[in-house]
């Protein structure tokens, strides 16, 4: 399997970038003397396709085993090298399940699956990162 993509100049330091779903983004950065921004940063959107693979697959695991949660999120960030080209050397990914009555065992089974088995953007950062995954349960009250 292969994708293609397409990314267009649109001006300045924008560029709009098109998807095989046929969904666009806009990217950019940060310029110096403004805190405009038209889009996302590059790197901060590999931290964003990390937690969308993982998180894609953490819930088709959880729907397959038929474990009910209130609410999930994941936080990750990156350190960034002090030269150039800067690229992410550590990441942490940390995944919080919310609801009454977790199945926690279930739950990290779901993080472990994605994270040695399914995520393809994971262990694309597993070859230039040092990657750290945490889960966090928060019980909610009935």
């Amino acid at each position: 399997m292969s994708h293609k993509i397409t990314t267009h100049w649109k001006g300045g330091l924008t560029f709009e970038s098109d998807n095989p779903s046929g969904k666009t983004v806009i990217m950019d950065t940060n310029i110096e003397g403004t805190d405009h921004r038209n889009g996302l940063s590059p790197k901060a959107m590999m931290l964003s396709s990390l937690a969308g693979c993982s998180g894609l697959d953490v819930i088709s695991t959880l729907d397959k085993m038929k474990v009910e949660i209130d609410d999930f999120k994941m936080d990750v960030s990156g350190e960034l090298t002090d030269e150039h080209p800067k690229y992410y050397h550590t990441v942490v990914v940390d995944y919080h399940f919310y609801g009454a009555d977790l199945n926690q065992k279930k739950c990290e089974r779901a993080v472990n699956l994605s994270v040695d088995k399914y995520c393809g953007v994971m262990e694309m950062f597993r070859r230039f990162a040092t990657v750290e995954t945490n889960i966090y349960f928060h019980e909610s009250i009935k």
